[in-house]
């Protein structure tokens, strides 16, 4: 424990000069009971409390007084804390086929949703960036403490070309999460990846395994979490005017191997996307640092306490303050 107003701290010689005017108090008290009658005979006179009971009292008011006193000091304590720094990417599908209303009312929708449920749940502290892709990704928020804007990006989100680069969207977080720096005589701060897609890789230049590989080099879990079913279908305008219905049955097993190969969790549709599982699976990868803090208002509220515990007594049990 330091002090920041340590000479304050010679205040605390009220505390003995406090305890030898209580004991010269007490004495003159027997003596002025001495000269009404022999001391064998005071017994018989009055009843005398026992010895832990007449000084329980002042115990506690001088204890409460050396609180108080030492809060004057402005005491500091040293804690561990938990360290609030910590990135999560957020990877939204936008191609075509996310367009399919087999989730109420859209698999866009439904992944927009759960997206804004990890931002409305992130720590606080915790960084957060937004990459959309379908047959290109796109950095549409760097990682920021700015959730305003990270909940702007994801509300703006809309479908894109049918192509779906899922892996590269995956390399391109992990590279994100890796880029933020580390603070002075600090690690690079943890990170997870949140992907909400329908699955399947029909473009891009990095394949699943290679992606999930280098999330787990990096120690970079990835979070994929399914979104639409087995009977999703989507329309597109065809030449004379006529509309083409295309199946775009949801692929979870790409999405499971990105996955486990990562470290990560999957999670079948998008309302059973759970931000507290994911956070707390990261908060346990966060680590802790010593801080400082002022403990002055403990002090006082102590030194209150037994300085009124102690009235409190000497009231009840000799019907006075001390």
């Amino acid at each position: 424990m330091s002090f920041t107003a340590p000479i304050l701290l010679l205040c605390l010689l009220a505390v003995p000069a406090a305890v030898a005017l209580y004991l010269w108090l007490d004495d003159r008290r027997d003596a002025r009971a001495a000269a009404w009658a022999p001391t064998p005979l005071l017994g018989n006179m009055v009843h005398r409390p026992p010895a832990w009971r007449r000084h329980a009292p002042m115990i506690l008011l001088l204890a409460g007084l050396t609180l108080l006193l030492v809060g004057f000091a402005r005491p500091n304590a040293t804690i561990t804390v938990k360290k609030q720094d910590a990135t999560v990417v957020l990877v939204l599908d936008v191609s075509g086929s996310i367009a399919a209303k087999d989730s109420t009312p859209t698999r866009l929708v439904a992944a927009r949703t759960a997206a804004i449920r990890y931002i409305d749940g992130l720590p606080k502290g915790y960084r957060m960036s937004v990459i959309t892709f379908s047959d290109h990704t796109t950095l549409a928020s760097p990682p920021t403490h700015d959730l305003d804007r990270v909940r702007a990006v994801i509300e703006r989100a809309r479908t894109g070309p049918q192509g779906t680069a899922l892996a590269d969207a995956v390399a391109r977080a992990v590279a994100v999460a890796r880029a933020v720096p580390a603070k002075p005589g600090s690690k690079r701060p943890p990170a997870v990846v949140v992907v909400f897609s329908d699955g399947g890789q029909t473009a891009g230049r990095v394949t699943p395994q290679q992606a999930a590989q280098q999330a787990r080099t990096a120690g970079i879990p990835v979070t994929t979490v399914s979104v639409g079913t087995t009977d999703g279908i989507v329309e597109q305008p065809v030449k004379g005017g006529f509309m083409e219905r295309i199946q775009v049955p949801v692929k979870p097993a790409v999405l499971q191997t990105i996955a486990r190969t990562s470290g990560g969790q999957f999670v079948a549709g998008a309302r059973s996307a759970d931000p507290k599982s994911t956070y707390h699976e990261l908060g346990s990868r966060v680590g802790h640092r010593r801080k400082e803090v002022e403990v002055t208002s403990v002090a006082a509220a102590g030194g209150l306490v037994f300085m009124l515990a102690g009235a409190v007594l000497s009231g009840v049990w000799f019907r006075r303050v001390v």
